[in-house]
């Protein structure tokens, strides 16, 4: 049997998916996709998370044959808007300033490739406090905005500015973790509660 027949591969190189899915004691590698995150012309958001999470899946996939493949991608979106990850501290500012005070959408499509091939999107709504030009300013350039789709983590230091949140919290710092166990068992990868 290929080494890989028992292998989930995380294709992410994200610390937060990472750690999300560590929790969980699910055994698993890293490889990361390395692809064209350009959204298309009017697409949607939730379209475009889940076309990023199967090409990501379906590129490693193609690495590692007969092995699970676990991609995900996540974004803000704020009415037809999509906030991906700002460039710089101003980018990170202005994006906040357009949050503050506001509700906003968030979209993780997660897919799972090789052996079997599903992808799901799951959606979860922030809500922001209003907040000041100070506030806004330090956190945007605190550097934690940098790598972070809509410039916040949730987790993070950014949990300052959330007011309340609809939905899966995990979903929010990139791996809905409910909706990702009940993808992997569906598709028969070994859990720690489930013999192999």
């Amino acid at each position: 049997m290929n080494a890989d027949q028992t292998l989930l591969v995380l294709a992410s190189a994200s610390p937060r998916r990472r750690e999300l899915l560590s929790q969980l004691d699910i055994r698993f590698t890293i490889s990361a996709a390395d692809i064209d995150e350009t959204p298309h012309p009017g697409e949607a958001a939730p379209a475009y998370v889940e076309r990023l999470a199967r090409e990501k899946a379906r590129v490693v996939a193609a690495r590692h044959p007969g092995a699970w493949v676990l991609a995900a991608d996540t974004t803000v979106a704020l009415g037809t808007e999509l906030m991906g990850k700002p460039r710089d501290p101003a980018e990170a500012q202005a994006m906040l300033t357009r949050l503050s005070g506001r509700t906003h959408d968030v979209y993780t499509g997660v897919a799972l490739a090789g052996r079997h091939e599903e992808a799901l999107v799951v959606h979860t709504r922030v809500t922001f406090r209003a907040l000041r030009d100070a506030e806004l300013a330090w956190y945007a350039h605190s550097g934690e905005p940098l790598d972070k789709a809509g410039a916040y983590a949730i987790q993070g230091k950014g949990g300052f500015l959330v007011a309340g949140v609809a939905g899966s919290t995990s979903n929010v710092v990139g791996l809905p973790l409910g909706e990702t166990l009940a993808l992997l068992e569906r598709a028969g990868v070994p859990l720690p509660w489930r013999a192999a």
